[in-house]
């Protein structure tokens, strides 16, 4: 049995290809290229705000389960007053203060944080999918722009071939050594080539813009890639470590974990709900209570005067219970609607478990294919090279027409192109690989991002617990750098030296 083919020949600098580009001062790597896309890529930046919002619903259901105090007051003036009413005031002003301490209420606030929780966790996992769905664009987009480079210079080469070739099919025609339908077969191909070599450029910098668009930074002497680390030995080890570590796949699970727990919150609606409660009234009359004036027991006496008090005060305190006897059916209503969707959740979770042995699987079956494609591809243009060589020389003497000099050396492009392009493909196979079993994030693949991993515990760990409605974060800001004042991509690319 054939060993495994080692990823370092994915690198598309390879000797086989012999496709080298004079060798810049600082080459920008693929690893610099991921750590860019994790520090300012707005989708990614968008995902981590997502889940901070997540995060606010553990707080949000802990409320319920916590006292509450509010306070009320009012100031009436009365403006005309009631004439049968000698003691009333002009104006009152009243204060009151209300406190709820709820002690039971059927399990709907545990149920609702447990399930905030399991959503918390689902969101962790949505992160991490997020960011393992950025790195697997980025690192084609990196390969696509190498690769369409190189197919930017087998392109321009072909035309320079085709050229000197044209030149001297002309020459040869002038001396009668070759005939009219030889020069206009030589100007066909070039005129293909030249259509080629148009649409190459087009696509560098298709290519270009892409990555752009991903990295928020033009891409300027991209470096061969690194092997890629942890591919699994046989597809059934890529399924196992998928159905492991796969973030969908978790995500989907802790959705359903959650699901059930909705459904708990929704049946508590049928039990009591127990309460206490305080309240504070205090009233005050501003002194518009006019006082009470007592006459004098005889004709003369002075009369008593009794000062009204302005002020009252009171405290109640108690309990409230409360027991649903009929609700017209809402309840029930609402638990199986919890059900119906518990049961979506379950379904939705084995529906992922089944498209992420199909990922993994296919990803697999593409990597070890495109592996194959490149054995055969260093193959083909070795062949390739010899034939067009012999060709050449048997050309030379009159046993081969220009015909079939023009076919040998469209053969040997063809054959270096599909080279190319298979080892794009294995290793974006790869890394895509890496993706669905859940390891191809910026803490397995060790990148320097210029600080510590955004880790998504610790806005959890500092919002969890906390209690004071006034405390609040700074203005919301973008963190991802825009790409307009980027100079659109051009179609350059470096000397080319064919061996």
């Amino acid at each position: 049995m054939r060993a495994p083919l080692n990823l370092c020949a994915l690198a598309l600098s390879s000797a086989t290809l012999a496709l080298t580009a004079a060798a810049p001062a600082q080459a920008e790597t693929l690893r610099e290229a991921l750590a860019a896309a994790y520090n300012n890529n707005p989708t990614l930046q968008g995902a981590r705000a997502n889940q901070r919002a997540t995060d606010e619903d553990v707080p949000i259901n802990k409320a319920d389960a916590r006292p509450s105090l509010d306070t009320n007051s009012g100031l009436t003036e009365f403006v005309r007053a009631n004439q049968n009413n000698f003691f009333q005031p002009q104006r009152v002003f009243t204060f009151q203060s209300n406190l709820g301490v709820p002690i039971y209420n059927g399990g709907a606030v545990k149920n609702g944080i447990k399930a905030a929780k399991e959503r918390v966790a689902a969101g962790r996992a949505d992160l991490r999918a997020t960011e393992s769905a950025i790195f697997s664009q980025t690192v084609a987009a990196y390969l696509d722009v190498l690769r369409t480079e190189a197919l930017a210079n087998l392109a321009a080469n072909q035309v320079e071939v085709l050229t000197v070739n044209l030149e001297a099919t002309s020459d040869r025609f002038e001396i009668g050594d070759v005939t009219r339908t030889d020069v206009a077969q030589s100007q066909s191909r070039l005129a293909l080539a030249e259509g080629d070599l148009r649409t190459a450029l087009a696509n560098l910098v298709s290519a270009r813009e892409t990555y752009i668009q991903l990295v928020g930074r033009a891409p300027i002497d991209l470096a061969s890639p690194p092997p890629l680390p942890g591919l699994p030995g046989s597809v059934e080890d890529a399924v196992v470590l998928a159905l492991q570590n796969n973030p969908d796949l978790i995500a989907a699970k802790e959705r359903a974990e959650a699901a059930g727990y909705d459904s708990e919150v929704a049946g508590s609606g049928r039990l009591p709900t127990l309460s206490a409660f305080g309240t504070y009234d205090y009233q005050n009359t501003l002194g518009t209570v006019p006082d009470q004036v007592i006459p004098g027991e005889n004709p003369g006496d002075p009369a008593t005067v009794i000062p009204s008090d302005q002020t009252a005060t009171g405290i109640q305190a108690g309990l409230t219970l409360r027991i649903p006897i009929f609700q017209g059916g809402r309840v029930a209503a609402q638990q199986r609607q919890a059900f119906a969707r518990e049961t979506v959740a379950m379904e939705q979770m084995i529906e992922t478990e089944r498209s992420v042995i199909q990922q993994t699987r296919a990803a697999y079956a593409s990597w070890r294919a495109a592996l194959a494609v490149i054995d055969s591809s260093r193959v083909a243009v070795e062949s390739a090279e010899v034939s067009l060589e012999g060709v050449r020389a048997e050309n030379s003497i009159g046993n081969r027409t220009i015909l079939d000099v023009l076919n040998a050396e469209q053969e040997l492009v063809s054959a270096k192109a599909q080279l190319v392009t298979a080892r794009r493909d294995a290793y974006v196979a790869g890394f895509t690989l890496l993706a669905a079993m859940g390891r191809a994030e910026a803490r397995d693949l060790n990148l320097d991002t210029g600080g510590p991993l955004y880790d998504p515990d610790v806005n959890y760990e500092r919002i969890k617990g906390k209690i004071w409605d006034w405390d609040r974060d700074p203005e919301p800001a973008p963190k991802s750098t825009r790409t307009v004042d980027i100079p659109a991509a051009d179609a350059t690319y470096g000397p080319l030296d064919i061996e």
